[in-house]
């Protein structure tokens, strides 16, 4: 996707005429258009001169992001409000004339004397208000210079309504003048005394000063929508302290080079994403994970741009730099989202493109249809333009990026990153979240829960032995009672003859004595266990958790209990699934047994496991039938099935933002971020409904009440002046209510929609059949019975044991027994039956 800058465009016509335009380019395979940012993503073999040219022969500007760039902040530079300063001065220049017009126009309607040689003199009074208006109208000659411009390349636009429409004003009312003057020529004095009610010049300067105010305010409203991704690019470090010849020296942060070595101290902030080579300190990581809490950093841990050291000194190495940290790639991907367009977006662009050509001939039907009914040709004319100026294609057009702009911003400063505008309209419509368990669920690595000593031996005694035998284990359940005695203060003793025994566990010599560890069925050979250890050790494993027994001797010392333990926020986070009407399945390679005691804890409402990477796929590819899923797992593993969900959210990917597969990255390992995620796009999508809806009734109702239809029968007459005040403050409603997304608690959940009623959750049935299989010995036989059984397309997933003897199918349609024992048996596995 390559990025372009557009200058020139001033409405939703604009961007769908520069959209148009580079569409029909050669090589184009797709172009979004973000009036919001004035800028341009294009898909697609075209060359960038090719491009450019499409976009001038529109009648706008174009140039490649990054080519027309200064090295100090470009991106800054280029998200900066440059638009409200000119605007100001030009509403302060034209109110200026305009009062001064007002006084000759109207204010013997106020009671305000003219001067004496004006009061009798008609035609000066017309001069000066021609004088003054059309002072009034330079001022403001963007808008006809825009609007002739885009009349003359087929494409007209908001410009050109606001050009005709005061244009006309100024035209019938300076004809009017050289009619006065002929008449006041000829002594006709009371006539010409008539024609001066036939004077709209304060008309053609109030309507350009009242949408340059509505230009001025949405361009403020606009500004303050990009005011996240301003901050984030705030962050971004001016200077790095870097270490050449041994020396420290301070040089601007676009020198610095993969490879380098840098310091900070305690208050600055990290310069580039890094890897700490010395130096222990806490490091602020709010910035872009949104997390308050300071990350403690040591050798061998990374680091990335913007964050702030807190406390020690750090001395690190240069990984990433320029466009590649952590931060620009936060920053490219608000960007992206910004510039896409959501599905919803399309209607309201689809009536942008043709709504001026029917506004323009909407007036030209309404002057017409009032001269036929017998009124004067000033009246039907002032219908005519209230119609041109009262008709508002930008609030079509911003109703859906502002909205997009603010939400994706919001939930970047919570370390919530949507890829694109599509990611965040339909993460708030998914029916079920598939949540991976390890790593999402789970925290990810092993823990010690329990200390279960035998009768006459003391926990510390247990962990003492246990933490000797294991400190030389490289095995992940080892790690778990390493860090258990860390925690606790104890150093391992040095033991002898260290031997892993494959399958089993471990064993080695302490002062002359035996010390054994391992899994119970491998410890029950070796020592004697009693029936109550037994019961318990089998209790701990039907709770998800892998006992561990250990001996000295033949004397069981006992049992220490590991497993991947639950988040805290796990539990929290699924129950606001829930509540939000919403389904949580929780899929895992795991054994049954450990997965239904996890589902359990966690509150989830299916539990699918001993399912592979593969499988995974298959699984959301099943749920997708009963509606849109979203698949929650680390972005890596479970590529597959994040690439097959409707929506792919990566969790706790940290510094790695670039997950490919994910359509939402979350850069802290807090589930509770899921359904915030979803929270703020069900938030923004009811904003861009809002916006929608007030912009189409505004245009339904307005354009009615200018044309005078209501004249009649209610007698509501809008005058020219009227319009472009409602016309001016339109886009501004509509800004200002997407701006209230700022406002929202994504973690709040006390607005969230209830669970849907259990008849309205009932889900179709899925049958299943449980083959009985000899042969299995180990997990390896497990695995290809499951890939076996899974290859057959009506089997959405397979659940094999081995101890058991069993395969349980789970199938999304009829499958004859026939076809799933060849599957098996062609795999050398006998099947003795099915049920």
């Amino acid at each position: 996707m390559t990025q372009y800058h557009v200058t020139g465009m001033s409405c939703a016509a604009c961007s769908a005429s520069v959209e148009k335009a580079v569409q029909a380019v050669p090589g184009v395979e797709s172009c979004s258009v973000s009036l919001l940012t004035n800028s341009m993503s294009v898909e697609g073999s075209a060359s960038t001169a090719d491009i450019v040219a499409a976009v001038e022969k529109a009648g706008y500007g174009a140039s490649e992001k990054g080519t027309e760039r200064t090295p100090e902040a470009p991106e800054m530079d280029a998200l900066q409000d440059h638009e409200t300063p000119i605007l100001k001065r030009r509403l302060i220049s034209s109110v200026g004339f305009l009062v001064v017009l007002m006084y000759f126009s109207m204010g013997h309607m106020w009671g305000l004397p003219l001067p004496s040689f004006l009061a009798h003199n008609p035609v000066a009074l017309g001069l000066i208000q021609l004088l003054l208006s059309g002072i009034v109208m330079v001022i403001n000659q963007k808008f006809f210079i825009s609007g002739c411009r885009g009349l003359i390349h087929g494409a007209p636009n908001m410009d050109t309504l606001v050009a005709l429409g005061a244009g006309a004003s100024f035209l019938y009312s300076t004809a009017a003048l050289f009619y006065m003057s002929h008449l006041q020529s000829t002594g006709q004095m009371e006539a010409a005394h008539s024609l001066v009610h036939e004077f709209y010049f304060e008309s053609a300067a109030m309507i350009l000063a009242l949408i340059t105010v509505g230009k001025m305010l949405e361009a403020r409203s606009k500004g303050r929508t990009t005011d996240a991704l301003k901050s984030l690019l705030r962050l971004s470090p001016q200077t790095a302290t870097v270490i050449r010849e041994g020396k420290e020296t301070e040089v601007p942060v676009s020198q610095v080079r993969p490879g380098d070595l840098f310091t900070v101290r305690p208050g600055e902030h990290v310069p580039v994403d890094g890897t700490v080579l010395e130096g222990e300190s806490a490091v602020d990581e709010s910035a872009l994970t949104g997390e308050s809490i300071p990350v403690d950093k040591a050798v061998g841990d990374g680091v990335s741009a913007a964050t702030v050291n807190r406390s020690g000194f750090l001395r690190c190495q240069a990984t990433r730099v320029g466009q590649d940290t952590t931060l620009s790639q936060i920053i490219r991907m608000v960007s992206d989202a910004a510039a896409t367009k959501a599905p919803i977006a399309k209607i309201a662009d689809k009536v942008s493109g043709v709504f001026v050509p029917i506004v323009i001939a909407i007036a030209v039907i309404t002057i017409a249809a009032w001269l036929m009914a017998g009124q004067s040709i000033g009246f039907a004319l002032a219908r005519g333009i209230s119609v041109l100026v009262i008709s508002c294609p930008c609030a079509l057009g911003l109703a859906t990026p502002v909205a997009i702009m603010v939400g994706s911003g919001k939930g970047a400063k919570h370390g919530i990153l949507f890829k694109t505008a599509v990611s965040l309209e339909e993460a708030g419509k998914v029916d079920t979240v598939v949540l991976d368990k390890t790593g999402t669920i789970t925290q990810g690595q092993p823990t010690v829960t329990d200390l279960v000593p035998a009768e006459g031996i003391s926990e510390e005694s247990l962990l003492s032995l246990a933490l000797a035998l294991e400190h030389r284990s490289e095995h992940p359940l080892a790690r778990a009672i390493l860090d258990k005695g860390k925690t606790t203060g104890l150093e391992p003793q040095e033991v002898e003859q260290f031997r892993i025994l494959p399958g089993n566990g471990v064993s080695a010599m302490l002062e002359g004595e035996p010390l054994l560890g391992g899994s119970m069925d491998f410890m029950a050979r070796e020592v004697p266990i009693s029936s109550k250890m037994q019961q318990r050790a089998t209790a701990l494993a039907e709770d998800g958790k892998t006992p561990l027994l250990f001996a000295r001797g033949t004397q069981l010392l006992g049992i220490i209990a590991v497993a991947d333990v639950i988040r805290a926020d796990s539990p929290q986070a699924i129950r606001e699934l829930q509540n939000m009407g919403i389904r949580v399945v929780m899929l895992t390679g795991d054994n049954p047994r450990t997965a239904n005691a996890i589902g359990r804890q966690a509150g989830v409402d299916e539990v699918i496991a001993g399912v592979l990477p593969d499988g995974k796929e298959a699984t959301v590819r099943t749920l997708q039938k009963k509606g849109k899923v979203a698949m929650v797992g680390d972005g890596i593993n479970d590529a597959p099935a994040l690439t097959r969900a409707n929506i792919g959210i990566a969790i706790g990917a940290g510094a790695d933002v670039a997950v490919d597969a994910a359509d939402i990255v979350l850069m802290k390992s807090r589930l509770l971020d899921v359904p915030a995620a979803i929270r703020l796009s069900r938030a923004t999508l009811r904003i861009v409904h809002e916006n929608l809806f007030w912009a189409f009734i505004y245009n339904t109702i307005g354009i009615p009440l200018a044309a005078g239809v209501f004249i009649s029968a209610l007698g509501w007459q809008l005058q020219p002046m009227f319009g472009a005040a409602a016309m001016s403050l339109s886009s501004f409603c509509v800004v200002s209510n997407a701006l209230r997304l700022n406002l929202i608690d994504v973690y709040h959940s006390h607005r969230d929609h209830k669970r849907k009623s259990p008849e309205k959750q009932q889900e179709e049935p899925i049958m299943k059949k449980t083959l009985h299989i000899e042969g299995m010995m180990c997990g390896h036989c497990e695995a290809r019975v499951q890939k076996a059984l899974e290859a057959i397309s009506e089997v959405a997933c397979a659940e094999v044991s081995h101890t058991a003897g069993t395969a349980v199918v789970s199938l999304n349609a009829p499958v004859s027994d026939e076809t799933l024992k060849a599957a098996v048996e062609a795999q050398d596995y006998p099947v003795t039956s099915i049920e």
